[in-house]
């Protein structure tokens, strides 16, 4: 994921101290947006003297005064529109020590799906009142989230990654004031996206300008932790256990139902088949709620802000699915529709080198082309690392219709030290060997890495980064769309090494994923209903 960060400054009557900051802010190299929150003529102008004076300010304005988290919001939006993914939030009233500013910029080019938040020690200036006051918001925040991650939820310094962030405004009615940052990141946290807890020192200089009041402001809050801590109990409540691990899902499906497709498209074509796959997908539509669910969270956050998918969505998602299978079966009888394919001469160079590579690919489109066009064809030799067990009844069918379908497949359970050496030896004889990157580790200690996928951070294997490294080959992303009656198939060079450094592996594999996981947003955006992963996929299961 790339990582372009701009600053926003929500402003109402801190004309005094704004250009300060903005000076600061601008100091760093960032593009700062400041949104003038409805402030007073003196204000205003001040403001607007200043867009004069800083090339790299952009004066923004709300009339009237709509409060903190309206302006906060309002200046997301505008960074999001200028291209930028992430925005840093400093409050215009001085407070903030903005020598830290280097800090929370590299933690979130670090984790670039996690919300950095400042952290504050205060000065002997802070009001006891205010300091106090915070403990009880902390004991709030601690139980609406049921952990303790967030450090301070008060803190008007903090990183946002724009995309979750606009997601979650899109679909969740925001506190507009004060409680904005308390509610803001609890709502995030509930996404799954990681909290970065910054310390920074937060000073109360004399005659500084505070818009807190006492009363109203503490009423307000309350009624966002009210709203919270209910929103809490709901998700203990009612909210959808966590599903199924997809490796531990029984396969949907008999194996007579498959030989019935399989006979029509012998008997009398491919769209017989696809009338006899009907009844199948809709038995599984009826009868399969975890998928409906999964697809139906899958085409929510694909589609953000239009309007919910519906039944008949979800329907052709599924039906898609079932297509998709019937052009595995046919391209396995030699039956292959016309392909354009982007990277050819790369594929081309690595079979006539006799090199060995790592293509990583994913459960969108039909992955299973590249293995049937270079089997049938002697083109290369490519061999499927795959999980087999859940597809079992798929996988036989196949192999009973076409022998040469086992050639080249190695079924692995899960990518311990023995495996890596046996893959390690086929691609030193020249092999390119297919995994996909797309599904979290069959087993319960497998590791993971977080990454930004469709505005909210998802599980992404780590598996497939350290064995691309282990195995020192050119690394490849393969992915294969199906366009009316033609397959769009594209190999792109992802990286000659991976490099995974042992003093920042871990940050180095994240990178990798992020990567990984921004390209196949790409290709899920450019083919909506071609991902097959009928799971529960932005959260690790737990049964």
């Amino acid at each position: 994921m790339s990582f372009r960060a701009c600053a926003i400054v929500p402003c109402y009557n801190h004309g005094a101290t704004a250009g300060a900051v903005v000076e600061r802010l601008v100091a760093y190299g960032l593009d700062t947006l400041v949104v003038d929150d409805g402030s007073d003529a003196t204000t205003g102008q001040a403001l607007r003297v200043l867009a004069m004076q800083q090339p790299r300010m952009q004066l923004l304005r709300l009339e009237p005064n709509r409060g903190k988290g309206a302006a906060v919001i309002h200046g997301l939006r505008e960074a999001a529109k200028r291209g930028f993914t992430h925005a840093l939030q400093v409050d215009a009233d001085g407070q903030h020590d903005l020598k830290d500013v280097p800090r929370f910029l590299q933690e979130g080019e670090r984790q670039p799906n996690a919300v950095v938040c400042g952290q504050p020690g205060f000065d002997a200036g802070a009001p006891a009142s205010r300091r106090y006051g915070r403990w009880i918001t902390h004991f709030w925040v601690w139980l609406e989230t049921r952990s303790f991650a967030i450090g301070d939820s008060l803190c008007g310094f903090r990183l946002y990654p724009l995309a979750p962030t606009l997601a979650l405004a899109n679909r969740a009615r925001l506190a507009r004031g004060m409680s904005f940052d308390i509610d803001v990141v609890v709502r995030l946290a509930w996404e799954g996206l990681p909290i970065v807890n910054v310390p920074t020192t937060v000073t109360y200089p004399p005659g500084g300008i505070s818009h807190f009041r006492l009363w109203r402001d503490n009423l307000r809050i309350s009624g966002t932790h009210a709203r919270l801590v209910l929103g809490m109990l709901w998700r203990l409540v009612f909210r959808p256990r966590r599903e199924t691990h997809w490796s531990r899902t029984p396969e949907r499906g008999s194996t007579l139902g498959m030989r019935v497709v399989m006979a029509a498209w012998h008997l009398l074509g491919p769209r017989a088949a696809r009338v006899a796959a009907l009844p199948a997908v809709l038995w599984v539509f009826a009868t399969g709620a975890q998928a409906r669910r999964a697809s139906r969270a899958y085409l929510t956050r694909l589609g953000a802000s239009s309007a919910p998918p519906t039944w008949w969505s979800v329907l052709r998602h599924m039906y898609t699915f079932a297509e998709a299978c019937i052009d595995r079966f046919a391209a396995w009888q030699g039956v292959v529709a016309p392909v354009d394919f982007h990277g050819e001469a790369e594929f081309r160079r690595l079979s006539d080198e006799k090199r060995g590579a790592l293509f990583v690919g994913s459960h969108l489109g039909n992955l299973e082309m590249v293995r049937a066009l270079a089997t049938l064809g002697d083109v290369a030799k490519i061999t499927a690392v795959v999980y087999t067990e859940h597809g079992r009844r798929f996988v036989d069918a196949l192999r009973s219709t076409n022998p040469r379908f086992a050639e080249n497949l190695l079924e692995v359970a899960d990518f311990g030290p023995d495996t890596a050496v046996l893959l390690k030896e086929r691609i030193d004889r020249g092999e390119i060997l297919v995994i996909v990157g797309d599904r979290t580790p069959a087993t319960e200690n497998g590791r993971y890495a977080n990454a930004l996928f469709l505005g909210q951070a998802a599980p992404f294997p780590q598996g497939p980064m350290i064995l691309a490294h282990l195995l020192e080959c050119p690394v490849y992303l393969f992915f294969c769309l199906k366009r009316g009656l033609r397959y769009d198939l594209h190999l792109e060079r992802f990286a000659e090494r991976v490099e995974l450094p042992p003093r920042s592996r871990d940050e180095a594999i994240a990178r990798y994923v992020a990567e990984y996981a921004a390209r196949l947003e790409h290709y899920c955006r450019e083919a909506p209903l071609q991902w097959f992963n009928f799971y529960d996929f932005w959260h690790e299961p737990v049964r």
